[in-house]
């Protein structure tokens, strides 16, 4: 194994190393580096687009806050290899992870002419079934270190929250202010209930996205494979709608009470009709959707737990998300 010498991804160091690392992942499946990379830089991940002489591969370079995509994604392929990328290596103590190019993206295809909704009532049940297939090993996954986002947990974790002020930027311009902040503190409790209830359902806790829009999914002729999992956890399935459904009303330019955004909510719901009846899943929905604005708030302070300086820009998202509390939920 490659060993980094820095955790400076700016450095000469760490490119070489990185470099290395690649060349020897890709010589291993026949492979090699014909140009130099494509760089993107977020404070959460570094990632290259690596030009070789079978097409393009893709290197990822996770934070801190959120290596531990690469396991979980290896972890993925293993359970459900026909709905993610297999990786051409992982390195999880490093958080690198180097995949094959997906072809085109959902966010392509419907730049084609796609009807939008149409097509999300076949991704939304392609990727329930990933769901349902990791449910029994959710365990193993919290063992590998991806969050614990379970509903029981969440209460703690909201409570966890709002006593970092740092990451509210209580006060500051861009974050949250005395009022709203004093208004979460007393809705502790109402969350709590919410939180049981959702527990109450029955329905089991595994992966969950957490950011599952049209620019994380691939759709090729063999099929939906989904990606970007460096917002995820262990949680009820059916947060994944929040996001889901309001970058679907975004795109398509949908009302809040459009009736596309139930019809999708029931084509994911349906997976789990053999076991539950269909108001006890709606209502689910109802309350994940609602709790799971704590998760989003979670999983941007994940993400930007780095000294990069660009972090200020996204700072904002913590205390943005959490005040969604409040704000009317899409189904």
């Amino acid at each position: 194994m490659t060993t980094a010498s820095t955790t400076d991804r700016s450095s000469p160091q760490w490119h070489d190393a990185a470099l290395t690392w690649v060349g020897d992942a890709l010589a291993r499946h026949g492979r090699r580096i014909t140009g130099p990379v494509q760089e993107r830089v977020r404070p959460w991940s570094l990632v290259w687009q690596v030009p070789t002489d079978a097409g393009d591969a893709w290197f990822k370079a996770n934070n801190s806050g959120t290596r531990y995509e690469t396991g979980l994604l290896a972890t993925l392929s293993r359970l459900t290899p026909d709905a993610v990328l297999h990786p051409l290596a992982v390195d999880p103590e490093l958080g690198w992870t180097l995949l094959p190019e997906g072809g085109p993206s959902l966010r392509d295809v419907l730049a084609g002419g796609d009807d939008r909704v149409a097509r999300w009532e076949r991704v939304l049940p392609a990727y329930a079934e990933l769901q349902r297939t990791v449910a029994p090993r959710a365990g193993v996954l919290l063992d590998d270190g991806v969050p614990d986002h379970r509903p029981e947990r969440l209460p703690g974790l909201l409570d966890e929250l709002l006593d970092d002020r740092e990451s509210l930027r209580l006060g500051q311009p861009d974050g949250m202010d005395a009022e709203l902040h004093e208004r979460l503190r007393a809705y502790r409790a109402e969350f709590g209930v919410l939180c049981r209830r959702l527990g109450g359902t029955g329905i089991p806790a595994t992966v969950q996205h957490d950011d599952l829009h049209d620019g994380n999914v691939f759709a090729g002729a063999d099929g939906y494979r989904f990606f970007d999992w460096g917002d995820a956890s262990v949680a009820h399935p059916f947060g994944t709608l929040l996001v889901t459904l309001r970058s679907v009303a975004h795109a398509a330019g949908l009302a809040d009470d459009d009736p596309a955004l139930p019809r999708l909510r029931d084509a994911y719901l349906e997976a789990w009709t053999d076991r539950y009846d269909r108001a006890t899943l709606r209502e689910a929905a109802h309350l994940a959707t609602r709790v799971t604005t704590v998760s989003r708030a979670l999983s941007w302070r994940r993400a930007l737990a780095t000294d990069d300086p660009a972090r200020a820009e996204y700072a904002e998202a913590v205390p943005g998300w959490l005040g969604e509390l409040f704000a009317p939920v899409p189904i």
